[in-house]
This record gives C-alpha cells, sequence and structure tokens, in this order.
C-alpha cells in the first residue's frame, strides 16, 4: 500500500483537497462539523501533512521569531523570559506553530536575525525589551513583517501592541512604604532607554518629587549590589529601597543583612516579577508579578491574527499585582502574603 496522500484523506471525508488544506491551515473559514470531519478522516489514515507540504501550501514558515539580545545571565536568571516564552508557547501549540528563539551579541546580529527571518524562516515576530528609540521597529516595518511589541512604545509605529501600566505599582508601593513612615525611598531601576524602565523611574520620581535616591542598574545581581552599596553609603542612607527586578532586589537584601542591617526593621526591600524564590526568602521579599505568561498568550495571539492580515491593534494586559510580604512589613505586622492587582 503506498503512501497516504492529501487526496485520500479529503475522499475519506467527501470533500475537497482544497477544503482539506483550508481546514489543517486556517485559511479560509470552514464549519467546525468540516474540520472535525477531515480530522476525523486524518486519523483514520494515520496522515499528517509534511512540514514543507503544509510551508508551501501556505507559502508561510509556520514559526514566528523571538531574538533577545541580552547578557545570557540576565535570560538565565531573570524569571519574566521563561514564563513569557511558556504563554507564547501555548498559543503557538494550538496552531501546531514553532518557536525560533535566538540569543545574540549585538545589534549587528540582532538585525541580521530579523532580515534572515523575514527571507522565510519565520512568519512574524514579537518584539521585546523595547527602548525609548528603537531601532527595531522602523527595521521591521521596511522588512514588512508582521510584528507585535510588547511594551509601552509611544513613537508611531503601525504594528500592533501589547501594553501594560509599569508605573501603577511603582506608586502603589511608594503609598505602601509611605503608610509606614518611610520618607527617604531609594529606586534601582534598570536599563534606563528600557521603556519599562524609564516608565517606572518616571513613576518613583513623579511620586517621591526628585532623583536624588535613583540609582540605575541592569538587571544582574553584580549591578544590585553595587547601587546597594552606593545608597547604603550615604551620610543619610535610604530606609527602603525599590528594586526594578527580583534578582537586583535580593542581592541589595543579602548586602544589607550582610552590613548587619535588618531587614525590613532598618531597610524595607521591594522587588520586580515575582520570582518563584522570592516568597520563600527570610524575610519573604515584597515584588510586583506582572504575569509574563499572560502578556506571552496575549502576543502571540496578536500576532497569529497579524500573519492571517488582520489590522494592529493595542492590547492592556491589567496584569500588575504586588505581593506585600515581610520585607516591607514590620515584624509586629508580617503575616500571609498580601496580594493586590494594582488599579
Amino acid at each position: 500500500m503506498g503512501r497516504t496522500t492529501i487526496a485520500d484523506v479529503a475522499r475519506e471525508a467527501g470533500v475537497t483537497k482544497a477544503t482539506v488544506s483550508h481546514a489543517l491551515s486556517g485559511n479560509r473559514p470552514i464549519s467546525p462539523e468540516t474540520r472535525a470531519k477531515v480530522l476525523a478522516a486524518a486519523e483514520r489514515l494515520n496522515w499528517v501533512p509534511s512540514q514543507s507540504a503544509r510551508s508551501l501550501a501556505t507559502r508561510r514558515a509556520n514559526a514566528i521569531g523571538v531574538v533577545l539580545a541580552r547578557d545570557p545571565e540576565v535570560i538565565a536568571n531573570d524569571s519574566f523570559f521563561p514564563a513569557f516564552i511558556a504563554g507564547v508557547e501555548s498559543v503557538l501549540a494550538e496552531a501546531e506553530t514553532a518557536l525560533l528563539l535566538q540569543v545574540v551579541p549585538d545589534r549587528d546580529a540582532e538585525e541580521r536575525a530579523y532580515r534572515s527571518m523575514s527571507h522565510g524562516r519565520a512568519d512574524g515576530a514579537i518584539l521585546l525589551d523595547l527602548r525609548i528609540d528603537d531601532w527595531r521597529v522602523p527595521v521591521l516595518e521596511e522588512l514588512g513583517m508582521p510584528t507585535v511589541l510588547v511594551g509601552a512604545y509611544d513613537r508611531a509605529h503601525g504594528f500592533s501592541c501589547v501594553r501594560t501600566d509599569d508605573g501603577a505599582p511603582m506608586r502603589e508601593l511608594i503609598e505602601h512604604l509611605r503608610a509606614q513612615g518611610h520618607s527617604r525611598i531609594a529606586h534601582v531601576s534598570g536599563p534606563m532607554d528600557y521603556v519599562h524602565s524609564k516608565a517606572r523611574a518616571d513613576a518613583y520620581v513623579e511620586a517621591v518629587g526628585d532623583a536624588a535616591l535613583l540609582r540605575e542598574g541592569d538587571f544582574t545581581a553584580g549591578s544590585g549590589r553595587e547601587c546597594t552599596a552606593e545608597l547604603l553609603a550615604l551620610a543619610e542612607r535610604p530606609t527602603a529601597i525599590l528594586y526594578s527586578n527580583d534578582t537586583m532586589a535580593i542581592a541589595g537584601l543579602s548586602l544589607a543583612r550582610s552590613q548587619g542591617l535588618v531587614v525590613p526593621t532598618d531597610l524595607a526591600v521591594a522587588g520586580f516579577d515575582d520570582d518563584h524564590l522570592s516568597a520563600h526568602l527570610s524575610p519573604s521579599l515584597t515584588s510586583v508579578s506582572s504575569d509574563p505568561a499572560a502578556r506571552g498568550r496575549a502576543a502571540a495571539r496578536l500576532l497569529r491574527d497579524g500573519i492571517l492580515g488582520a489590522e494592529p491593534r493595542t492590547e492592556l494586559i491589567d496584569c500588575n499585582i504586588v505581593h506585600f510580604r515581610e520585607s516591607t512589613s514590620g515584624p509586629a505586622s508580617a503575616g500571609p502574603d498580601v496580594s493586590r492587582r494594582t488599579p
């Protein structure tokens, strides 16, 4: 018996070969009943379309690209990336679409990656780590590649966008600390050319009134430790420090304790992104859960729609939840994790 073909599946299902193709690719509206009939026939005949045949039929790679130009140490230690990728993959799996993930060392390599993807390796791209004036946006527009921007990018563009309010949890943390009597509240930001770092820093400066206790880190533990050491060496040191990720916050907390400070009695500490270890530290770390998996799912859905020809749109994800824990509460009030979604 010869190899099963699409014609055999069409005959078994009582439909045309074109209907089988459309039922599997999702390019044309097919009734649920017809699609179920096609899938049942394919299963009975043990037929799976080859990736190359599917690509030829749809003129697509059935893959989307994510390029990361970050220090591998940050990628390895930051809880955001695996959760975000898991969210993306949960949507791609439904359409049997592959994720092409590439880590690059510099701008030239990143641009080469996008140009290669646009020549048939991927059908679209998800853009992370947006900068204030991001060179990648016009490049991807020039390539005509469907793209989703993840972040509050305010320059003109023609892409879909997933946004969150990065300033709201910063304001909520500062309000919480002020209610406990803190007046010298510092902030260790991420790189200030990232739009989300800038949004958090701007919210911090607006809330406290100046940038005297603002220090710029790079999301690594080393930068968290260095910035903390600088802040604690001030003649009038801060009584609270807010960090732009948990990696820097944990390093800062460790340094403070090594200098004999008691957290939170002498120094309150809070992070961002709610690493899975943060709730299990001693003291447990107050942090902001920004639900990267939800953002990954939204980005993948928007990109899937854009590849199929939908108009660009912006989706606002209300996903920031502040988890107040022992590192920002006095011993008398320390207790179970009290979480609150930012407005």
